[in-house]
């Protein structure tokens, strides 16, 4: 069992989650500044998470 590898996933699948929120927050959007900067919050955010998920799962090694 490899935890790095785990850990890339669990880092992925929550990039997925912010990204799909902050997408949801976009398509509900008003003309209120707070909004925006929620928007952009989660998207930068999902993404940080999402980028270092699947680097971290791409540069783990498998041992056999």
């Amino acid at each position: 069992m490899n935890v790095k590898r785990i850990f890339g996933s669990l880092l992925t699948v929550l990039g997925i989650g912010g990204l799909v929120y902050a997408a949801i927050l976009f398509s509900n959007l008003s003309n209120n500044n707070h909004d925006i900067k929620e928007v952009i919050i989660y998207t930068v955010l999902g993404l940080i998470f999402f980028v270092s998920g699947i680097s971290l799962i791409r540069t783990v090694k498998d041992n056999f």
